[in-house]
This record gives structure tokens, sequence and C-alpha cells, in this order.
């Protein structure tokens, strides 16, 4: 059985964040088991919401058990990591600050991702006018660069992320900090992505989208919220949560 790019470059992206993981996560107690659990609930939440996003709309297609074994979304596996490394640091009693680390993998694997999306030919942006942008799907019509604009979205936040991480910035908040630039993007983005509508002009993964970026707000106005009492407290002390 011939495996394809796609693939490999997905397992790449695993093999990455686990030697990161493992090189710069925390020496405590149930960290093995936070990563993976951050995994299974990347993977869970991915498919999830890829059937309540567009999944459902294939269930008449003769080929949809193809659409709902190999379809996923990254808004979704944002989302499902999160719950994931959430439920789990509680069932370890882990109480310190892990998303930091997670901020800096998750744009590496998504580049790989999305560089087998480009490969594969999935992930299409809407149809265009041939310029000197576009690409063109295998059949020759011109597209919108979708995937390209993500790999360079992608790449702008690693960045800037690693920079955060090396002045020391906004420690704690960098995985919240991405999970609000990149749903703004993934809305804003989707007009331009061949995707269905579902309310009205609106796709499921800009609903999903929104969703990813109340949480990152959400959690970076009450990580702020226990952190300056706990900087004045104590400045080495790092607050809970993700």
């Amino acid at each position: 059985m011939q495996i394809s790019p796609y693939t490999w470059l997905m397992v790449a992206g695993i093999l990455l964040s686990l030697w990161f993981w493992s090189r710069h996560a925390p020496r405590a107690r149930g960290m093995g088991i936070i990563y993976f659990s951050a995994l299974v609930g990347a993977f869970a939440g991915g498919k999830l919401v890829y059937i309540l996003a567009e999944g459902w709309l294939h269930w008449n297609d003769p080929n949809r058990w193809m659409y709902l074994a190999t379809g996923k979304t990254i808004l979704g596996a944002l989302l499902g990591g999160y719950a994931g490394v959430e439920i789990s640091k509680r069932a370890v009693g882990y109480s310190g600050v892990t998303g930091d680390f997670f901020a800096t993998v998750a744009p590496v694997s998504i580049i790989l991702g999305r560089i087998g999306c480009l490969l594969h030919g999935c992930c299409l942006g809407v149809v265009c006018e041939s310029k000197w942008y576009s690409i063109h799907d295998r059949t020759g019509i011109a597209r919108w660069p979708a995937v390209p604009i993500e790999i360079a979205f992608n790449v702008v936040a690693l960045l800037t992320l690693l920079l955060l991480r090396q002045r020391r910035l906004l420690p704690g908040q960098h995985f919240h900090l991405y999970l609000i630039g990149y749903g703004i993007f993934r809305f804003a983005h989707e007009f331009m992505r061949d995707t269905p509508s579902i309310i009205g002009p609106l796709s499921g993964y800009q609903i999903t989208a929104v969703a990813v970026t109340l949480l990152g707000a959400i959690r970076f106005v009450q990580r702020q919220k226990h952190l300056a009492p706990a900087v004045q407290a104590a400045p080495e002390t790092a607050p809970s949560g993700i």
C-alpha cells in the first residue's frame, strides 16, 4: 500500500511536536499524558467539527465514507486539543502553564499539514481569474491560493511567537494569542475558500473560527487577571491553565 505525502507530513508534524515537547516541556509528572491527551483531543475535535461543518452535507454522496474518514479541520483540532489538555491536567494534578509550548509547535505542525494539502490538491480556494498569484487545481481551473496564504500566516505566527518566547513577553499567553489570531484569520479568509455555507453566507468553519477566537480572548483575559496579582506576590510563579 502506497502512503501519500500528506500522511508522511502529518506523521512528521506529530514526531516534531513530540520531540519539542520532550526537550522543552516541564519535567513534571504527567507531562506525557498531557501531550497525548492534546493529540487525541486534536484528532477527535478535528473530526467532529468537520462532520458538523461540512461532512453531513456529503451523506448522500456515493463517496460519503471516504469524506467522513479523511475529513478534518484545524479549527476543531485546536478546540479539541485545548479541551484534552485541560482535562488531562486536572486528572494528573498539574497546575502549571503548558500553552506556550503548544503555541510553538502548533504552527509548525499546521505548516507541514498544509504543505500536504498543497501536494494532495485539497482545501481549495474559490475560483478566480488567472493571475500571477492564483494556483490551478487538477482540472486546470484558476483558484485563490488558499493553502499558500495559510502557510504564510502560520510562518508569520511562528516567528512572532518565537520572538515573544525569546524576549519572555506575555508568558503563559502565547497559545491564547495564537487562538485569537488564527480564529480571526480563518474567519476572514474563509470567504476566499471553496467551502459550503450553512447559515447565510457563513460556513461552519467560520462559526468555529468565532468559537476559537472567543476561547482565546476569554482565556487571555482570565489569565491576565490572575497574572497581575501573582507577579506582584511572586514574580517567578506561573499561573495555572493551558
